[in-house]
């Protein structure tokens, strides 16, 4: 979403782009029939939800942050032994560290537009502010 601030709700928003939907069969049992919804870029709507999906830490991100805590709180009253071991395993943990850092935050919104429609779960990247 190309909002300063990011999307809240009640903010009033506006696809960027085109959007097509399409669907199984919707039609009573025995009918084939598969929907199909185009929504125009511009359409406007308002914010009901937002939905912030954290990325997962995995087990190296979650040690590399208990030694660095622990480094940095009880660094200076260890051994030179055991510090520079500890020194190293963070070190050694480092590159996971950094890519968790880089991961996004995914953010997904809740839209009712004017015309009635909702659209639940979209990435909050397919609006900009109305």
């Amino acid at each position: 979403m190309t909002l300063n601030a990011g999307p809240r709700v009640g903010s009033r928003v506006k696809l960027a782009a085109e959007l097509r939907l399409t669907t199984g069969p919707v039609a009573p049992e025995g009918e084939a029939v598969a929907g199909f919804l185009a929504l125009a870029a511009g359409t406007e709507g308002a914010v009901e939800r937002v939905d912030e999906h954290h990325p997962q830490s995995g087990e190296d991100v979650i040690e590399y942050e208990r030694l660095r805590s622990l480094l940095d709180s009880f660094g200076h009253q260890m051994p030179e032994g055991s510090r520079k071991q500890l020194e190293d395993k963070v070190v050694s943990l480092e590159p996971a560290w950094i890519a968790h850092q880089e991961r996004r935050l995914h953010v997904t919104v809740r839209v009712r537009f004017d015309n009635g429609f909702v659209l639940d779960g979209a990435h909050a990247e397919l609006f900009t502010s109305a």
